[in-house]
């Protein structure tokens, strides 16, 4: 993949910074620092991820394919009983929308 602004790219600052938090800062602190430090290294490998993702299609294709262009509009849908809790088509969608923000928010939870 090719970044627009040469390097690094966005996802090798957000490594970088991840690996300082992980190693150098925890490393040196201790109790609600240390605790913050993983956390905040946690979220950027979230955004790792993301900005790594090489199918961010999927979701919005499911969504498309049931005329819908955003999870916002489905949801809005299903609440307005448009699907029943038997439509195997917006089951289908929501399991790919799902699976995508699981790969995303914590890979091989999907698996379990």
């Amino acid at each position: 993949m090719s970044a627009l602004h040469g390097r690094p790219t966005a996802a090798e600052l957000v490594t970088a910074v991840r690996e300082f938090l992980e190693g150098e800062v925890r490393d040196n602190t201790a109790g609600a620092v240390n605790f913050h430090a993983r956390v905040a290294a946690n979220a950027l490998r979230m955004v790792e991820r993301e900005l790594l993702d090489d199918s961010p299609a999927a979701p919005r294709e499911a969504l498309a394919a049931l005329g819908h262009t955003d999870e916002d509009a489905l949801a809005a849908a299903i609440r307005a009983g448009e699907f029943d809790g038997r439509d195997t088509e917006m089951l289908a969608c929501l399991r790919t929308v799902v699976r995508h923000r699981l790969a995303i928010a914590h890979p091989g939870y999907e698996a379990d």
